[in-house]
Order: structure tokens, then sequence, then C-alpha cells
């Protein structure tokens, strides 16, 4: 038995000195030579459907972590379902109806095809596009290190296998998550500052309003007069599924306001409420709460950090032609 644990060991530890290893492959400036214009059509890109739908900026951060947590990031998160094969992961529950921007991706890519046909991967553009959306909505800016390919398999079925954290976990539950990313503790907790921007739909957190548990019909850490706006905005749950902002102060700005929320009880999720509410991650919280510009520094740093996950480089993968098939 020892030895079985101390060979799958040397295994998961032998694949991550790969994918660190693959990772430093990536670099600021990748396209500089071969497509210098790349990063600036993205933005524009990303500025144009910014500044008819701020929502989108929330869609393309979101994006990306989902395309980087599953498979890495290698923008399988935008390949299309084909008929006969199972479903891709842009069709999972988890992303389908909620995700959004894949109309900024389509224009970035086409346009980006123009200029440099065959050279700049889906996953690097759906990267900087994220970057661009942290900019745009909370003028938190950062290189990007690029030279992502693009993966060649999607599956549905991959997608909610420990890889995408449902709303539902608890502080450690994500922690465990975030680690078996190579993400830290602190990270996890400077990354979910995300939800500053964005919706959440009511049935995500609709088990925290009524029936939550054998002792309390109401979880308990919602301050109840946010409990109460909440059910108002849900309404009778009639057939449709509202949302309501991640953030209720900020809610198109990309800040720390988030943070203040979950002192006061006002975390939409159980996912958001829990940082708070647990010791293992309270004083992170607080932290980011009372610091600003060190949490945007940080969620910079983060970002970063978790678009390296997985990556395919070198000669890995392809360059799609088109980000929603194969070539």
């Amino acid at each position: 038995m020892g030895s079985k644990f101390a060979a799958l060991m040397l295994i998961l530890g032998c694949l991550l000195l790969i994918s660190s290893a693959k990772s430093q492959e990536l670099k600021v400036g990748f396209y500089d030579e071969t497509c210098p214009h790349a990063e600036e059509i993205v933005r524009e890109a990303v500025n144009k459907f910014v500044s008819i739908n701020s929502g989108l900026a929330a869609g393309l951060i979101r994006m990306h972590f989902h395309d980087c947590f599953v498979r890495g990031c290698d923008g399988s998160l935008l390949l299309d379902s084909v008929p006969g094969q199972p479903l891709a992961e842009k069709d999972n529950v988890a992303n389908n109806p909620s995700l959004r921007g894949f109309e900024v991706i389509d224009e970035a890519k086409a346009r980006v095809e123009e200029a440099c046909p065959k050279t700049v991967s889906c996953a690097d553009i759906l990267a900087f596009a994220a970057r661009d959306s942290s900019l745009t909505a909370g003028y938190i800016g950062y290189g990007v290190p690029s030279g992502r390919r693009d993966g060649r398999i999607s599956l549905s079925d991959e997608v909610l296998q420990g890889n995408i954290p449902p709303p539902s976990l608890s502080a450690a539950q994500l922690r465990d998550n975030f680690n078996n990313k190579g993400l830290s503790l602190d990270e996890m907790v400077t990354l979910s500052g995300s939800h500053s921007i964005g919706v959440s739909h009511c049935s995500a957190f609709s088990s925290r309003l009524s029936g939550f548990n054998a002792t309390f019909d109401q979880d308990p850490s919602l301050h109840p007069g946010f409990a109460a706006s909440l059910r108002t905005s849900c309404g009778s749950g009639s057939g449709s599924d509202p949302f309501v902002f991640n953030d209720f102060q900020t809610p198109t700005v990309l800040d720390n306001k988030y943070y203040g929320n979950l002192i006061h009880g006002k975390g939409v999720l159980n996912s958001d409420q829990t940082l708070f509410d647990s010791s293992l991650t309270r004083e992170l919280v607080v932290g980011n709460a009372q610091y600003g510009s060190v949490w945007a520094q940080n969620f910079a740093a983060a970002m970063i950090k978790m678009g390296k996950i997985g990556v395919l480089t070198g000669k890995e993968g392809e360059i799609r032609k088109n980000c929603r098939c194969v070539n």
C-alpha cells in the first residue's frame, strides 16, 4: 500500500514538473514578430462589445476560468458540440446557457486571422480577452504570457468531474479544488473577487432562501434584509430563472467591494459567503476588503498564474482557424 502511494505521488510530482516546464514556454510578447497587432485587435473587439453590454466583461473572465479548469487553458471550451458526438464543454449545465461572450471571441479570431492566418491560438485570444475585460471593468492590466496551442478534445462530462467548482462548495472544498490546479488558498480567495462583476441565476442559490436544512428554512449566514431582496428579485420562480447582480454596490466595476459584502452577510452564492464564514479564509477576505490596491495587484498575478494551467505549447495541439471547430 505504501509503495503504491509513493509511486502515485511520484507520478503526480512528475506531471506537475512537466506542466511547470511547459508554462515556462509562454512569454509576454510571443506574437511580437509573427502577429504584432494581435493583442490590439483582441482589445478592440472586447472594448466594442463591452461598451454595448458591460456584462460581457464578467462573461469573458469567467470563460477563461472555465476553460483553464477543464483540460487546461487550451480553448477547448470554445469548441461547439458535433452532431453524433459527445456533448462539448460549452453545452454542460455549468456553462449553458450562463456563459457569455462567445461572439466576442469569434469576431476577434476572424479579424486576427485576416491579419495573420494560422498564427494566433484561440486559447491565447481568450486569455487576452480576459485581461482586456479586467482592464475595462476594473483598470486591472497585466502582461499576458502567450504561446498556447489549441486543444482538439472537448467533453461535457469532464466539466463537473472535480474541475469546475459548483456554487455549493465550502471554503475547504474550494481550497482543495484550486489546489488541484496548482493555485493556493490565497489565490483562490483573490480570484473569487471576479464575482464583483457579473450575475448569478436564482437556481444557483435558491436553496439558501428556503428549505435550507432541518433547523433553518433560510441560510442563517444571509443578512435578513439581503435575503428578502434576493427573494423579491427571484420572484415566484414560475418557469424562468431570473438573475441578480453578484455585487449590488458596484455591479459593473471589478473591485474589492465584493469582500465587504461578504463581511456583512451579503454574498449571493454559498461559495462566496463561505469565504468569510470559514475561519480558513476569513482573514484573507478582511484583508482584501481593506486593501483594494493590493487585491488588484494580486488578482492580476493570480490571473497570470491561472492562465498557465495545463497549457499546450510547441507542436502540441493546433492553431485553429475557427475557434468553434477543430481544423
